[in-house]
């Protein structure tokens, strides 16, 4: 059974990387979080002993190797949640108060397949994030109309 790890460490070793210890802490910090992050959560999560810059890098290749993707930019952050060993899904992000929703739609994902099929596609990822306001805080900016 293949592991974040095991699979970080093929993805290094065919480009001629080291797992280096501080690759293998932040692959185990990343992965023991179950929520979307940022570059400065994960560099609080990891009580700030590694450098942003080394954080930065290693989610690169996080990112390049499959286990990591990068979700959206929104107010100059970017955002990221792991997704080795998870199924496809969306997100809804609520611009007030950060809320990010996940969802999976089988119309969605069956318009995607006809649309690529019909213009001779192949596909090999999509991301599709709405952005809006979530229930609450669209009542809240409604009072305050």
């Amino acid at each position: 059974m293949t592991t974040p790890e095991i699979k970080l460490k093929n993805y290094l070793k065919s480009r001629g990387l080291r797992f280096t210890p501080e690759r293998k802490i932040i692959l185990e910090k990343i992965f023991s979080l179950h929520e979307h992050f940022d570059v400065e959560k994960l560099y609080e999560k990891l009580n700030k002993q590694i450098s942003r810059a080394t954080i930065y890098r290693t989610l690169s290749l996080l990112v390049k190797s499959g286990l990591v993707k990068e979700l959206f930019r929104c107010q100059e952050k970017t955002s990221f949640e792991h997704v080795f060993g998870h199924k496809h899904h969306d997100h809804m992000l609520c611009l007030n108060c950060n809320r990010i929703i996940e969802f999976r739609e089988e119309k969605i994902e069956k318009l995607q397949k006809e649309i690529c099929k019909k213009y001779n596609f192949t596909p090999i990822e999509h991301r599709l994030t709405i952005k809006g306001y979530c229930k609450k805080c669209s009542q809240i900016l409604k009072k305050k109309k």
